[in-house]
């Protein structure tokens, strides 16, 4: 039956694919992915040989309606990208849009996903969580994205390329504040490294090399609202003080507010 099939396949170790993933690559018609490159050396491991075509962030508008007329034809297509799930930050999105809307079947092979295995093992609550991906390239960008997250109680989830890593982490201590974080770098490779604590003590032990995900805890900052105030004993001064932090009015404009009838 015509399908596309969207493949989870192996962030690093090779022995986490599942075995599904291997029965449905083995039987489709069809493998659109990232890099032929290095999909191909991932077949050759598990001794698997099939027609490969390329899908990636450059073609990814074209190749979407070409594959999906492909499918409708009567194809069986496979969508990998080079590492973890299609569409969580690589290309997929616009097949499976194209596939849904001509009504045919999309079903989802679950299997490694580099946020979730790092939301499972940072330490940081994982009840409500938000995945951000990567953060703008340019300095300018990336702090505006960040001042629109930083109230947010959810654990966020980014990736970083290592260039950018150093930067990326002293921004998000600017703007977010001195929160518990875990960066994993390299996550299930032979040098698969994990660094926790607060970001003041985290961003100088991290070494630039290799894929990084990033685990940050959410705000506070509703929590703390939301607690009682006790100004007992507190000079006027202290009051202001403290108000002007809780409310983020300026202390000059609440003293203006106080003396009004």
């Amino acid at each position: 039956m015509a399908t596309l099939f969207v493949v989870a396949t192996p962030i690093g170790n090779l022995g986490d694919i599942t075995s599904r993933a291997l029965d449905i690559i083995r039987t489709v018609d069809l493998i659109a992915c990232e890099d032929t490159r290095h999909t191909i050396k991932l077949l050759n491991h598990f001794g698997i040989q099939k027609p490969l075509v390329s899908y990636h962030d450059f073609n990814e508008r074209k190749k979407a309606d070409e594959l999906a007329d492909r499918i409708q034809a009567g194809l069986r297509v496979a969508l990998v990208s080079d590492a973890g799930t299609p569409a969580i930050s690589d290309p997929g999105y616009r097949l499976v849009r194209a596939c849904r809307e001509r009504g045919l079947e999309v079903i989802a092979i679950p299997g490694p996903s580099a946020a979730v295995a790092a939301l499972s093992a940072s330490g940081l609550p994982s009840d409500e969580f938000l995945f951000v991906g990567f953060l703008p390239a340019k300095a300018t960008a990336r702090t505006e994205k960040l001042e629109s997250m930083k109230d947010i109680p959810a654990t966020s989830i980014f990736y970083e390329a290592p260039h950018r890593i150093h930067e990326m982490l002293a921004d998000v201590l600017k703007v977010f504040g001195d929160r518990e974080v875990c960066v994993f770098r390299e996550l299930t490779k032979i040098h698969e490294e994990a660094v926790f604590g607060k970001l003041s003590e985290v961003r100088d032990r991290v070494k630039p090399i290799g894929e990084f995900t990033i685990v940050v805890a959410g705000s506070d900052h509703a929590a703390s609202s939301a607690a009682p105030l006790n100004l007992e004993g507190l000079s006027r001064k202290e009051i202001l003080a403290v108000l002007a932090d809780r409310t983020g009015i300026s202390k000059k404009k609440l003293y203006d507010l106080l003396l009004k009838d």
